[in-house]
């Protein structure tokens, strides 16, 4: 009796399942209306070619093809959707993954000629298909999965979490996303090639690494590089090393002192050509991470996201490019809380019965998040107000990275509030605290006009900024006890 019964629940669930998407199949026609109806393209990207299919918004399909990853491709691509244009004169919006990178440069010519872009994130993508299971796997059907979403999206939550529009950003913000990812590139490869290099000298030459804080320092990698091999390193004279650019009278010393009882390993010799090769491609790397720094000083002049973010103390020019490039656009965002989410400043509920937790969410920016923790850490050290609450926090048995991302859920607000308004921080010296005299005052509060018992000043009510000034934050008598006025965690 209990295969049978497992097997009645079974067609029953997906008995329920068939009727939830046909009634809201049924209930999507029903509602459309002539203004509603768009030409739905859905796209399932892949790294040598991409499977298109066209339909309506009614759930008719109307084609399906496949285009290779080239110029050509793209020609049929657009060729294809513009003939469908013609016998249905509807708006086109158009769906694809955007995951690895492969759906440049389509997206972007999909965007220059004013259709509606969605990227489907793969994570809730995978959910819908949980609820709405297709007979197989393939790329035709992943494309009507994808027409499925667009046509449900006015009318199912689900589907429309799935796609996220893609909003136009300022050029100068594209550069900066690519410059900067280009620079965490490097600096990753700079970091695990030192970390080779400093176990290859521990091994190979014991105690050369003892005369240096950082194997990545110029000086050291300059005397490393000046001989291919390394056991000659011992017989550099005091001359020649003051020769060497960044070594000076007192790092010559450090040297010599080294070279009478300097001792090597038996496979000194091989591994220091490997030691030699490294170090030249350190300082390579560390010439390339230096253009690109200068390169986005200058971008990010042109970016007005970059020079608000640039004002927060702590946030510095790199992190605050970073930002301002993985952000694009504060329009992309319904709200604080969603901007938190994408910097990983933000838990999701865990909760079950008595049981009380959170877990950290999957659809996060890993690169905004590490520039955001870098930049909140140097802000709190540079603000009071901040760093009582990062002691608070740690008083309570919080470790370094959650007190961290307790201030920065605070942050977030105030950088969602300066990029929607285009206002700088400031801090305000004005006004002594009681109990604290002589703190500095930061919009650390809600900028939304929300002022809870404990928190730091709040934005003036009555008046408010105008939109040709800064923030402008008043004393709040409880400012002292250095407690932001949101709590932190999810919304």
């Amino acid at each position: 009796m209990v295969p049978i019964a497992a097997a009645s629940v079974a067609l029953l669930v997906d008995e329920t399942r068939r009727m939830i998407r046909w009634s809201c199949l049924s209930k999507e026609r029903t509602m459309l209306s002539p203004k509603s109806r768009h030409l739905h393209v859905g796209v399932d990207i892949g790294s040598r070619c991409h499977a298109v299919a066209i339909g309506l918004s009614d759930g008719r399909l109307l084609e399906e093809f496949e285009i290779p990853h080239s110029s050509a491709g793209f020609e049929k691509f657009f060729s294809r959707i513009e003939t469908q244009a013609k016998d249905h004169p509807f708006p086109v919006a158009v769906a694809m993954e955007g995951y690895g990178g492969h759906a440049r440069p389509l997206d972007g010519l999909v965007a220059e000629r004013g259709w509606l872009l969605f990227n489907v994130n793969n994570l809730k993508l995978a959910r819908f298909k949980e609820i709405f299971p297709a007979a197989a796997k393939s790329d035709r059907i992943d494309t009507r999965k994808t027409l499925e979403l667009l046509q449900l999206r006015e009318h199912l939550p689900l589907a429309a979490d799935v796609l996220q529009e893609v909003m136009a950003r300022p050029e100068e913000n594209d550069i900066l996303k690519r410059l900067t990812r280009r620079r965490r590139r490097l600096v990753n490869e700079r970091v695990g090639l030192t970390s080779v290099l400093q176990s290859d000298l521990q091994a190979a030459a014991p105690g050369l690494v003892e005369i240096t804080r950082e194997v990545a320092n110029l000086w050291f990698l300059n005397f490393l590089t000046c001989r291919k091999d390394l056991r000659k390193l011992a017989g550099v004279r005091r001359a020649s090393l003051l020769k060497l650019p960044a070594i000076g009278v007192c790092y010559a010393d450090r040297i010599q002192t080294w070279q009478t009882s300097a001792c090597f390993s038996r496979d000194a010799g091989l591994v220091g050509e490997m030691i030699h090769q490294d170090a030249l491609r350190v300082l390579e790397l560390k010439r390339q991470i230096k253009a690109l720094d200068d390169k986005i000083a200058r971008v990010a002049e042109t970016s007005s996201s970059a020079r608000q973010l640039a004002s927060i103390p702590g946030f510095g020019d790199v992190c605050s490019a970073e930002l301002a490039g993985e952000i694009g656009t504060i329009a992309r965002f319904k709200s604080e809380a969603s901007l938190a989410l994408y910097l990983g400043m933000a838990t999701l509920d865990h909760s079950s019965g008595k049981r009380r937790g959170s877990k950290s969410p999957k659809h996060v920016n890993t690169r905004a998040k590490a520039a955001m923790m870098t930049a909140v850490d140097r802000h709190r050290k540079e603000v009071a107000q901040s760093q009582r609450y990062y002691e608070k926090k740690r008083s309570q048995g919080k470790t370094h990275n959650q007190a961290i991302r307790a201030l920065g859920r605070h942050l977030c607000r105030v950088i969602f509030k300066m990029l929607c308004q285009d206002r700088p921080y400031r801090i305000d010296t004005q006004g002594d605290l009681p109990g604290a005299p002589d703190e500095t005052i930061h919009p650390q509060s809600c900028p939304d006009n929300r002022d809870r018992t404990g928190g730091p000043p709040a934005v003036d009510r009555e008046n408010g900024p105008s939109k040709d000034e800064p923030f402008k934050v008043i004393p709040s008598p409880l400012a002292a006890i250095g407690s932001p006025a949101c709590t932190a965690g999810p919304p």
